[in-house]
């Protein structure tokens, strides 16, 4: 079955109700999801609630859901007002938190993997001093997984339009984190 065809049959059978799909589903989805919303946090306990959470609602308005080839755009979208909606009820209700206690970035690629731990703690830190709009593309495409078209759909941008702001975003990403090892370096 193609990739085009497969989703549509698999959330078809979800609506359905067959368990084993359902399974498939968070399967193939939760560890992007989970990745995301782990990176956005720098929390993972934070970051699975909020998975949990999306994939509740998923399972509530699947039956909604009318598949036109955006299902994980629709996904994200979930996630995204999600993770929106809890950053909004903790600048409300939470005492702010010390950074040292959000733990680590996301679990490291073996790419990552070589890291020091300077050089991640200068990546955590330039992240959090980007502006929401910038870290959102930077995690949906580094931690969720996602390709540009699929950015492009769930934040209703043009592709080019999102292209560079990736781009910039990088590009700044990259003078924060010089600036933070520079200094150090003096």
């Amino acid at each position: 079955m193609a990739q085009s065809e497969e989703i549509p049959a698999l959330l078809a059978r979800a609506v359905a109700g067959d368990q084993q799909a359902w399974r498939e589903i968070v399967q193939r989805w939760s560890p992007r999801v989970y990745g995301f919303l782990r990176g956005y946090t720098n929390n993972s306990d934070l970051a699975e609630e909020i998975t949990q959470s999306v994939f509740c609602t998923v399972a509530a308005k699947l039956c909604d859901y009318v598949e036109q080839g955006y299902f994980e755009a629709w996904l994200f979208r979930v996630a995204l007002n999600r993770l929106r909606d809890e950053m909004r009820r903790r600048k409300r209700h939470a005492p702010p938190m010390d950074a040292e206690l959000l733990g680590d970035l996301a679990p490291l690629k073996q790419s990552e993997q070589h890291a020091s731990g300077e050089e991640l703690l200068a990546l955590r830190e330039a992240l959090g001093q980007l502006p929401e709009n910038d870290r959102l593309v930077i995690e949906l495409r580094h931690q969720g997984g996602m390709g540009f078209q699929q950015m492009a759909d769930l934040l209703h941008e043009p592709l080019g339009t999102l292209l560079a702001r990736h781009h910039r975003a990088l590009r700044k990403l990259k003078g924060l984190i010089g600036r933070r090892l520079g200094d150090e370096a003096e």
